[in-house]
C-alpha cells in the first residue's frame, strides 16, 4: 500500500464491515438471570462493498445482529437488511450508490433510485420487528430467522429512526424529515401508528430550514422537533462540499406541538445553537416541559460549511425546559452532568413520563464526539448521583439496553446489557449488569468468536 494513502478510519478496526452472516452459540463467561429470556436486536453500517467516494459511517448497509437468549445460554446470529439497495448491489457485484446517497459518486445506472440502508435503530411493535434509518419506510423483518420481508407501506414515506413508543396507550408516535420531493427539502412529517400497528395519521408541515433532525421527543401530551443547524444543501453537494454541515448563523429551534392537534399549530422556540443527536426522555409538569438531552456544542462527524473541520467536542447531559405559558419563546439550558457520553437510555415504560433512572455510554478520557466509549454511567436523576463502571484499556461498549425485571417491576430493576468490542482479542462479548449496580462490573459476559462491528442502536423484545 502507498504510504501517502489515507485510510477512511469508519473502515478500519471494528468500524471495518464483518460481510460474514453466521450462527453461533455463545460460551457464557459468569450466569446470565433466570429471569433474562428475549432476544437483543442491534443494528448498525456495514457496507456490502468497498464504497464509492468518500465514505460516511452513517452510509453502510444495515446488519442485524441478535442475541437470542433463554434458559441461561446465548445464541447469535446476523444478517444484512435486503433493502432494494442491497439487492441491486448484491446482483451487480460492486457498489453503486455514493454515501448518504452523494449524487456525485453514485453510478448513472442507479440515479433516482432507492438507495436506503435501513441501518440505524431495530423496533419490535404491534407484534413486527422493523429495521429503520431516517430516509426510508420501515423495513420488516422476522424476529426469529432476521429475513427481510421488505417495506411497511402503509407508511406511505420516510420515517425516523427513532419512533417513540407510548408506554401508556401503546401507540407509536414518529415523524419524519426531508419528507416532501427532492433532495434537502425543509418538509417535516408527524405520525402515530395505533397499538394493533395500523398508520392512522401522517401530516406534514414546513421546518425553519432543512436539518438533520435524527431524533425528536414525545410527552403525554405534546411532540418536540428540533432543528439544529446541521444543514442539509444540494448547491452545496453539487458544487464538491459537504451534503450535511454545521452552519450555527441559521439559528436553532425546537417546534412544540400538542400530540392530537393540527401541525399548524406547531410553536417554534429558540436554543442556543448545538447539536442533539439523542434525547434521554422528556415529560411535562402543568404548563411545562422538561427534556433531558446529550448536547453537542456543534455536530460531530460533519465539516462547516466552508468544509473545514470542526472540533471532536463530547456530547453532555443537558435538562432543557421550555415554558408553554411564558411570554418568549426561549428555551432553558442547565447543564446536569460534565461527563462526555452518548447513547443515553431509560426505563423504556417511563418514556414521556417523568423518570428517575437513566443510563448512557461514557468517555471518561477524552472529550470525544460519537465514538471511543470506554465506559457506562448511570444517572440517577432523584437523586442527582451518577454512578459509573470504566472498561479496561481497549475495550469498548456500545449504546446500552435497560430490560426489567419482570414487567412489572419497580422503575430501573432490572439489568443493563450492551455490546462490547475487546480490541486486544479482536472480537466482541454481549455485556450484562445490574442496572441499578453497574459499578460492581458484569454479572455476565456471552462471548462471540469474532467481532460485532460499531454500530447504532438496538432494542429488547422479552420472549
Amino acid at each position: 500500500m502507498d504510504g501517502s494513502q489515507v485510510i477512511n478510519p469508519y473502515l478500519a478496526g471494528n468500524y471495518a464491515p464483518v460481510r460474514s452472516e453466521d450462527d453461533f452459540v455463545l460460551a457464557v463467561e459468569g450466569e446470565i438471570p433466570a429471569g433474562l429470556a428475549g432476544a437483543y436486536y442491534r443494528n448498525g453500517p456495514n457496507p456490502q462493498f468497498d464504497p464509492r467516494g468518500d465514505y460516511h459511517w452513517f452510509g453502510g448497509d444495515g446488519m442485524i445482529h441478535g442475541f437470542f437468549i433463554e434458559d441461561g445460554k446465548a445464541r447469535y446470529r446476523n444478517r444484512y437488511v435486503r433493502t432494494p439497495k442491497y439487492q441491486l448491489e448484491h446482483d451487480a457485484g460492486r457498489s453503486l450508490f455514493g454515501s448518504l446517497g452523494d449524487p456525485r459518486h453514485t453510478d448513472p445506472s442507479v440515479m433516482g433510485k432507492d438507495g436506503g440502508v435501513a441501518n440505524t435503530n431495530i423496533v419490535w411493535h404491534a407484534g413486527k420487528l422493523f429495521a429503520l434509518e431516517e430516509g426510508h419506510m420501515p423495513t420488516e423483518l422476522d424476529p426469529l430467522t432476521l429475513e427481510t420481508k421488505g417495506y411497511a407501506e402503509q407508511y406511505r414515506g420516510n420515517v425516523t429512526a427513532h419512533p417513540k413508543l407510548d408506554p401508556e396507550t401503546g401507540e407509536m408516535v414518529w415523524f419524519a424529515y426531508m419528507a416532501g420531493e427532492g433532495y434537502f427539502n425543509r418538509q417535516l412529517a408527524y405520525g402515530v401508528t395505533d397499538k394493533a400497528g395500523k398508520v392512522v395519521r401522517r401530516d406534514t408541515f414546513e421546518a425553519p430550514y432543512c436539518s438533520m433532525v435524527h431524533d425528536f421527543l414525545v410527552t403525554r401530551r405534546h411532540a418536540l422537533f428540533p432543528i439544529l443547524p446541521l444543514t442539509g444543501s444540494l448547491e452545496r453537494a453539487m458544487t464538491g462540499g459537504a451534503p450535511f454541515a454545521w452552519e450555527p448563523e441559521k439559528g436553532a429551534f425546537v417546534g412544540v406541538m400538542k400530540r392530537d392537534a393540527a401541525v399548524d399549530t406547531v410553536r417554534w422556540f429558540e436554543v442556543e445553537a448545538c447539536y442533539v443527536f439523542h434525547p434521554m426522555n422528556a415529560w411535562e409538569e402543568g404548563d411545562t416541559i422538561f427534556a433531558d438531552v446529550m448536547e453537542y456544542p456543534h455536530a460531530p462527524l460533519f465539516p462547516n460549511a466552508d468544509g473545514s473541520r470542526t472540533s471532536n467536542a463530547g456530547a453532555r447531559l443537558v435538562r432543557w425546559t421550555i415554558d408553554l405559558a411564558a411570554p418568549t419563546n426561549r428555551i432553558k439550558r442547565e447543564p446536569l452532568d460534565d461527563l462526555a457520553g452518548e447513547f443515553p437510555r431509560l426505563d423504556d415504560r417511563r418514556a414521556g413520563l417523568a423518570y428517575r433512572h437513566g443510563w448512557f455510554a461514557a468517555n471518561f478520557d477524552r472529550d470525544h464526539g460519537m465514538i471511543g466509549f470506554n465506559g457506562l454511567a448511570h444517572v440517577g436523576h432523584a437523586t442527582g448521583k451518577r454512578s459509573d463502571y470504566r472498561f479496561a484499556p481497549g475495550e469498548a461498549p456500545g449504546e446500552p439496553i435497560f430490560v426489567p425485571r419482570t414487567a412489572d417491576a419497580a422503575e430501573g430493576d432490572g439489568w443493563l446489557i450492551a455490546t462490547l468490542y475487546r480490541a486486544a482479542e479482536d472480537r466482541s462479548d454481549l455485556v450484562i449488569f445490574d442496572a441499578q449496580a453497574i459499578e460492581k462490573g458484569p454479572i455476565a459476559c456471552a462471548k462471540a468468536p469474532r467481532r460485532v462491528p460499531f454500530g447504532f442502536h438496538g432494542n429488547w423484545r422479552g420472549a
